[in-house]
């Protein structure tokens, strides 16, 4: 694989009021010449942050594309501020928003959603629509989406001791196999993940869409992709089964397949 390319600037916004302020770090690529081309906008997956492998295979396709591109952390992850227990979809959302708003409000958008990041990418979607502003997305490329993880994955399956421990504690751990750190989930997590639930009718995104998943993924199985593919009547979707691929998709294989769905998306030069 390539070499990284040069680092982009951190640079902070805050988001909410109050107690609930946070700030929120952010590297926004900007080509050198003004464009009409839509930005890339990279929303990562639960506890990643947006110096990952794909993020960074993100701003280096729209470097070799010629159009700008937006990362940034959540609040709890990465660079940005505030507690990470404190996070919920709703609040992971509004920091998505007021990013889009400060980065570009005036643009064209592709999301790409990472796992937790696709139900981030849904939910923003709907909310553009609600004011109006649907012409906004240009694309959606999700990978290994999560959509209402909380409410079909995590719940459904819940032990006694979770139970317990959410109804005593407010929240629960898991083993980790990507950080040496148990997973957290908490009792809000999972309550507002019950108001953002996506997959409880038609979803309606008025823009092409990529789904690629892996087929030995073992955080999201694919049939639920297929159960997001099935509240997309509406829309030109196109799934990618990986029958090898896990839940990252990191490998180069994966990021070559990635990659392309995004660049099919963007306007010729």
């Amino acid at each position: 694989m390539q070499m990284t390319p040069a680092e982009t600037e951190t640079t902070f916004i805050e988001v909410g009021k109050d107690a609930a302020r946070r700030r929120i770090a952010m590297k926004i690529l900007r080509t050198q010449k003004p464009s009409d081309r839509p930005a890339l906008v990279w929303l990562g997956g639960y506890r990643s942050d947006m110096t990952g492998t794909k993020a960074i295979e993100v701003e280096r396709l729209a470097r070799d594309r010629a159009t700008d591109c937006i990362r940034f952390d959540y609040s709890g992850h990465g660079a940005s501020g505030g507690a990470f227990k404190d996070g919920t979809i709703s609040r992971w959302l509004e920091e998505s928003l007021a990013v889009v708003e400060h980065a570009a409000p005036r643009q064209r958008l592709i999301l790409i959603g990472s796992s937790m990041g696709g139900w981030i990418a849904l939910r923003l979607i709907q909310e553009l629509r609600l004011r109006g502003l649907s012409e906004r997305i240009a694309g959606l490329v999700l990978i290994a989406p999560a959509p209402d993880f909380t409410a079909e994955l995590i719940e459904p399956n819940l032990t006694e001791i979770e139970q317990r421990s959410l109804a005593e504690r407010g929240y629960f751990e898991e083993p980790s196999e990507y950080s040496p750190e148990p997973n957290i989930y908490t009792r809000a997590l999972i309550e507002d993940g019950r108001d953002n639930r996506v997959l409880v009718g038609t979803i309606t995104t008025g823009c092409p869409v990529h789904i690629l998943q892996g087929m030995r993924d073992p955080d999201v199985p694919y049939t639920h992709a297929l159960k997001l593919m099935e509240h997309l009547p509406a829309d030109d979707v196109v799934m990618t089964l990986i029958r090898d691929g896990d839940h990252r998709l990191s490998r180069e294989e994966d990021i070559a397949k990635m990659k392309q769905a995004i660049g099919n998306m963007l306007p010729l030069a």
